[in-house]
């Protein structure tokens, strides 16, 4: 897969301040044209895209394959595949034997790719992510609590607790622990796109 002409970079980008949480593509669209960082992964490093469940990674990951001129994977399209078991009932009924899968299954993937990965990994296995370009997708509380209250496809991660008691703790529990983890933010990611397109 090559990488877009100029034209395609600066419509590519566009689609991905679109297709992020309404709350902060306004933002987003005005850091875009400030300066700052402008980050490129290596040719052979894996770029990651992590953050919160329902912050639209998935999303994103066709868009940043097309950016980037690269082979899009979702690790866990690919954990339900090479295990054949539905990742639902498989995170509900052994938690530990699913992150062991998720981690294992993301080293096993081809080096260079862009991988989505789920909303637990950032926070259950930072380590993993070394010598990777790690891009996190942000999302408000807000929009984090409208999407998952809304989606009931998704597994309870806290089945004791209310929905609302759970997302809270989630939600800022792992904001903690992104946080601790080094990461490449979105606005710089596209800022560094644009940047290139204009070298």
């Amino acid at each position: 897969m090559l990488e877009p002409s100029a034209e395609n970079q600066r419509r590519l980008v566009a689609q991905v301040v679109a297709s992020v949480d309404p709350r902060l593509q306004q933002v987003l669209q005005g850091t875009l044209s400030s300066p700052g960082p402008c980050p490129r992964p290596l040719n052979t490093q894996t770029v990651v895209i992590a953050g919160h469940r329902a912050a639209g990674k998935t999303r994103l990951l066709p868009l940043v394959s097309k950016l980037l001129g690269r082979t899009g994977l979702d690790l866990d399209s690919e954990l339900e595949r090479r295990h054949g078991r539905p990742l639902r009932t498989w995170v509900a009924e052994s938690p530990s034997t699913f992150r062991a899968a998720e981690r294992e299954t993301l080293g096993l993937l081809p080096g260079g790719s862009v991988v989505s990965v789920g909303g637990g990994f950032l926070s259950h296995h930072p380590d993993a992510l070394q010598g990777h370009f790690t891009l996190v997708v942000p999302v408000t509380f807000d929009t984090y609590r409208e999407r998952l209250t809304a989606d009931t496809t998704r597994p309870r991660l806290r089945a004791d607790v209310s929905l609302e008691e759970e997302l809270h703790s989630m939600f800022h529990e792992r904001e903690a622990l992104h946080a601790r983890v080094p990461t490449i933010s979105l606005a710089d990611f596209l800022r560094g796109c644009l940047a290139q397109e204009s070298t």
